[in-house]
């Protein structure tokens, strides 16, 4: 829908964002392979986004999807950097404060997606992540 509206108002998507978009695919198709459901994807709350949120039996995870190439100086895990961690933790709570009933769990995952001149190549899910603390529900 985004994309058709994009078309619409004239908008082209960037080379970088399909990648991108292309990553966020991969990764979904793992995150499913792996037993996982999706629930939301490229969820917003203000400017902050959360790209796949999908529930791990009674665990709700929280997905960020990073795609670099594979001569990248950073990997994708590396990349995300303290500004990002505030607002994904941003996104998250205010995710959280909108669901009923509240989930005993919460889990922060990242997947890595590497690309080559836009061919897609390895995806690594990296599980529990440290993003949140110990008292999660507690703080969240």
């Amino acid at each position: 829908m985004l994309s058709s509206l994009k078309r619409l108002f004239g908008r082209k998507e960037t080379e970088s964002a399909a990648i991108g978009r292309r990553g966020e695919r991969e990764a979904e198709k793992l995150l499913k392979k792996k037993g996982l459901m999706i629930l939301a994807r490229n969820w917003r709350s203000g400017r902050d986004e959360i790209d796949i949120i999908c529930l791990d039996g009674k665990a709700v995870v929280f997905v960020e999807v990073r795609t670099r190439s594979v001569d990248a100086l950073v990997s994708g895990y590396d990349s995300i950097n303290r500004r990002k961690r505030e607002a994904l933790k941003r996104v998250c709570r205010s995710y959280f404060a909108k669901m009923k009933p509240r989930p005993i769990t919460l889990r922060f995952d990242v997947v890595e997606v590497e690309h080559q001149e836009g061919t897609i190549g390895k995806v690594r899910h990296f599980s529990d992540v440290p993003l949140f603390s110990k008292a999660v529900n507690r703080s969240i």
